[in-house]
């Protein structure tokens, strides 16, 4: 920049080559350098330029949010340095790239403000001394400052102000002497752009009034009633829609404000509060009264509308009615027709069967006076014979079924294992044959001459892909390596048994011919026999199911004897150690 002020690029100069320890204390020379120049001039406004265009501007908003606990000054700079950005900001005439300075630059400027309003709020908060409490609140007091006059000289930064989450967390606390000084900068928004309170998300302003109201609810200091009640008073004369949520939204603050607050020293504000709240109430029971006269004129016209509309219906309707009932009466009257039936068959059927018993017994009488009187116990016995086997027959014929109805579940398990049994032997043979029709196991039908270019072509293939032969002798060198860790391992824990029993073995005087036989046990092949007998039943165990079918499976697949006989020197059963 051309003719820049030699102050201003010194200092550039000094910041850019400075640690960010040192910045702060460097950029408190921009007061000075704005303090030399009187303002609204010509000169003023060229060196904000100067220290827009050189960055200075934006070092103030980045330093915002260090920690000045262990700077030289403490928070007293950062306040002083948030007076001087806001200085700058205001009558700053932008030529380069206006839109970035007005809608990225300045509200990352209010936001870095805010943020440093609530770290001065907070250890206002937690300090202790009077003297501490009072330096925080004077910087404090000063940042909220810097933050009016900023908005101040740019009316777009209210609503930003008002949208912060920084500026509802400062508004909302219950210190005093905070929430005074941040309520008296809602009432700097409210003055400097009102209708700021149309623009914003309906959401922050509903948390704006929240708080204002429970300001009123909660506390007893006048201080705090008055100013609430004048930033109430101020939204309700701007615009009629808030006075109308205040009323529906609050339904029980005109009785809060009227008990609690009157006769306290603002009752000129709170009287023309309560006046704009009743009126928009009358107002609001008159439009009541009218939107339910429209409400009963329409209820009305519609029910009107409906009845007609069913008188016209109404002959329809009693035929449909007239067609059901019928239909209903006729189906009473067949099902009323169908019992009278079935009890005239059944009665039918009874008086049947007395007429067959009748004529059954007027039988039975004739032939009893025909059969002579010496062939009448031998008839009774036939008789009862007769009966006896009938009685049998049902009786059998009953049992059988019931039987197979409960033996119909395990035929069909023993169908199902048979056939699996017999899928099972169908492939178990098919494996036989192929093994048997293998070439590779028939060698013995091969000449001398077929052998040998036979064993050839192995050689060929071996020295051709040497892997093969690296494999394995990988696998046997790893087949023997772990045999060699078994092996050790069992020594081991033969090692370990005879120590252990040396260890608890009594003394010379004291053993007895029960300790000698523990050393001396001559169970070795009994414990043998046990161990290959254990092996191979845990051998059988691991088997595939069809492999269990019968015995004509076992004889090709006999358990070999290095498997049985390996490490039979010495066993352990029981703690104890037996020789062969």
């Amino acid at each position: 920049m051309a003719n820049a002020d030699p102050r201003v690029l010194l200092l550039a100069r000094q910041v850019a080559e400075s640690r960010d320890e040192d910045v702060p204390v460097l950029l408190l020379k921009l007061k000075e350098i704005l303090n030399s120049a009187s303002s609204g001039s010509k000169e003023s406004k060229k060196i904000r330029q100067e220290i827009h265009y050189y960055d200075l501007t934006q070092y103030c908003v980045l330093v915002l949010r260090q920690d000045y606990s262990r700077l030289p000054g403490g928070w007293a700079t950062a306040a002083r340095l948030a007076e001087i950005l806001s200085h700058c900001c205001v009558g700053l005439e932008v030529k380069e790239d206006p839109e970035e300075f007005y809608k990225k630059f300045l509200p990352s400027a209010i936001d870095n403000l805010l943020f440093l309003g609530r770290r001065l709020q907070a250890r206002f908060i937690r300090a202790i001394k009077d003297e501490e409490k009072k330096g925080f609140l004077h910087c404090f007091h000063t940042v909220t400052d810097a933050i009016c006059w900023l908005f101040g000289g740019h009316i777009q930064l209210t609503e930003c102000v008002l949208q912060n989450d920084h500026f509802l967390q400062l508004l909302i606390t219950d210190d005093i002497e905070t929430a005074m000084i941040m309520m008296s900068v809602l009432h700097n928004i409210l003055k400097v752009n009102s209708p700021v309170l149309l623009c914003v998300d309906e959401k922050f302003l509903h948390s704006v009034l929240d708080e204002l109201v429970y300001k009123l609810s909660s506390a007893t200091n006048p201080v705090i009633g008055n100013a609430a009640t004048k930033l109430l008073l101020l939204l309700a004369k701007f615009s009629q829609q808030l006075v109308k949520l205040l009323t529906t939204r609050y339904k029980g603050l005109k009785l809060l404000l009227s008990k609690q607050w009157t006769g306290k020293g603002f009752d000129r504000d709170l009287s023309q509060l309560l006046d704009l709240l009743y009126l928009e109430q009358s107002d609001r029971k008159e439009e009541m009264q009218r939107q339910h006269q429209a409400a009963c004129l329409i209820q009305a016209t519609w029910k009107g509308f409906q009845t007609r509309k069913r008188l016209k219906k109404l002959p329809q309707a009693v035929t449909a009615l007239q067609r059901s009932f019928r239909a209903k009466r006729k189906q009473e009257l067949q099902h009323l027709k169908k019992q009278k039936e079935d009890e005239a068959l059944k009665q039918e059927m009874q008086l049947q069967r007395q007429r067959a018993m009748r004529h059954f017994h007027e039988r039975q009488l004739a032939l009893l006076e025909i059969i002579h009187a010496s062939q009448m116990d031998k008839h009774i016995q036939e008789m009862e014979e007769k009966s006896a086997l009938t009685i049998q027959r049902f009786w059998r014929g009953y049992r059988a079924r019931r039987y197979f109805h409960q033996q119909k579940q395990s035929l069909k398990e023993y169908k199902a294992a048979v056939t699996i049994q017999r899928a099972a032997c169908k492939f178990i043979e098919k494996r036989r044959k192929k093994r048997a029709l293998s070439p590779w196991k028939d060698t013995k039908g091969l000449a001398d001459e077929q052998r040998l270019a036979l064993k050839q072509k192995v050689d060929d293939y071996i020295k051709l892909h040497p892997a093969q032969e690296k494999l394995a002798q990988f696998l046997l060198r790893s087949s023997l390596d772990r045999r060699a860790a078994q092996r050790r391992e069992t020594l081991l824990a033969q090692v370990n048994t005879d120590v252990e029993l040396l260890m608890n073995a009594p003394g010379l005087g004291e053993s007895t011919e029960k300790d000698l036989s523990i050393f001396m046990s001559r169970s070795g092949p009994v414990a043998a026999k046990a161990k290959q007998s254990h092996i191979t039943m845990l051998k059988y165990t691991r088997w595939p199911w069809w492999k269990k079918l019968g015995d004509e499976f076992v004889e090709g697949d006999v358990i070999p004897d290095e498997a049985l006989t390996a490490e039979l020197g010495t066993l352990y059963m029981g703690g104890r150690k037996s020789f062969a």
